[in-house]
């Protein structure tokens, strides 16, 4: 009877190890012949959260949804809106909201050294070169006057945010000038709009300025793009996706397929505005889902640059944090192996390659 009993156990055992190898195996099974072209699909409807508010940065999921990416993987995507990322934060934390957008700020990191947990995982918003979306400019009438960076001082210079990603790259644009922040005067101005009018009626002398108000601004010779934030900054992580950490860690075969399909949106937004395949579908798509709708100005503006990848610049997330830390504005400290994870698109790449152009 011991033996008897013994040997039930040991196929069990088999049993449950190789049920779950099976399992397992089918989750990742890959092939040309299901809808995705390489991942099964899930064998239920799945709906994942995202917290996106209609930026430009969320191209990835726009087009994804759009061109079916997620229902190729049997994943439904229902976006939601939060006031500000103190709601956000611990939503996602807690899985009511699986992905999110997010930039770099001093409480961004505070909440995490507090114990919110999320996950950095993706890119969301660097430089193009030469054509940055998130640059300085100055003053139409200013041009003769401002010509290299070093001619910045002594000017009013506007910054919608302090100890966050839009001071780091002030920082990091007065110390390629070789000036320091007592040489110029910093105008703490939260609203972009509001720089506008404050170019017009010349109370400011330059700002750090987002599209599509960069082109607007031109178009309306109130200001002109003055270099690019790629000349001293040209590795700056501006936005990465964040996840939750049931979604990234336990959700498995659903957050697997969803970086696939947000990485194949991505990469479509690359082919259009990188190499025009597929630019007007593209444009379509982005005046569908943010507040941009003139199809005319996606043609002109300096868009959002998106990792095709996934990849982001860890090291310049540690610089900023750094940076506020050493402005007395970060409370505890962060283990960025752990809030850091970039796993997921890594598996990811390994099942549907590298993006090569």
């Amino acid at each position: 009877m011991k033996r008897v009993f013994q040997c039930l156990s040991f196929l069990l055992v088999v049993f449950v190890l190789f049920g779950c190898a099976s399992k397992d195996n089918e989750d990742k099974t890959v092939g040309d012949d299901y809808p995705s072209g390489d991942l099964a699909p899930l064998d239920k409807k799945t709906t994942v959260v995202v917290a996106e508010d209609g930026a430009a940065s969320g191209a990835g999921f726009y087009i994804a949804k759009e061109k079916g990416y997620f229902e190729d993987y049997n994943i439904d995507i229902k976006f939601t809106t939060f006031a500000n990322s103190d709601d956000m934060l611990p939503a996602l934390a807690a899985g009511e909201v699986d992905i999110a957008g997010g930039v770099s700020t001093a409480s961004f990191f505070n909440a995490i050294a507090q114990g919110i947990d999320v996950k950095i995982i993706a890119d969301k918003g660097h430089y193009f070169d030469g054509n940055s979306y998130f640059s300085f400019v100055i003053r139409e009438d200013l041009q003769d006057e401002v010509k290299e960076y070093s001619d910045l001082k002594g000017k009013r210079i506007a910054v919608s945010s302090r100890n966050a990603v839009d001071d780091y790259i002030f920082q990091r644009m007065i110390e390629h000038a070789g000036l320091t922040e007592d040489d110029v005067e910093f105008v703490l101005m939260s609203d972009f709009g509001n720089m506008l009018a404050a170019m017009g009626n010349k109370s400011i002398d330059a700002a750090l300025q987002i599209e599509p108000l960069i082109t607007q601004g031109e178009s309306q010779n109130l200001h002109v793009r003055f270099g690019d934030a790629t000349d001293f900054a040209p590795e700056a992580q501006i936005a990465m996706v964040l996840g939750s950490p049931d979604f990234i860690e336990k959700e498995t075969d659903v957050s697997l397929r969803f970086m696939a399909a947000y990485l194949k949106g991505i990469r479509d937004y690359n082919d259009a505005f990188l190499y025009d395949e597929g630019l007007d579908e593209v444009i379509d798509i982005m005046t569908k889902h943010t507040a941009l709708k003139d199809p005319e100005i996606w043609k002109k503006v300096g868009v959002t640059g998106l990792d095709p990848n996934g990849e982001m610049f860890v090291d310049d997330i540690k610089k900023q944090f750094d940076m506020y830390d050493a402005n007395g504005a970060i409370s505890g400290d962060i283990d960025f192996d752990k809030a850091v994870d970039t796993s997921l698109s890594e598996e990811v790449i390994d099942l549907i390659g590298r993006y090569e152009r």
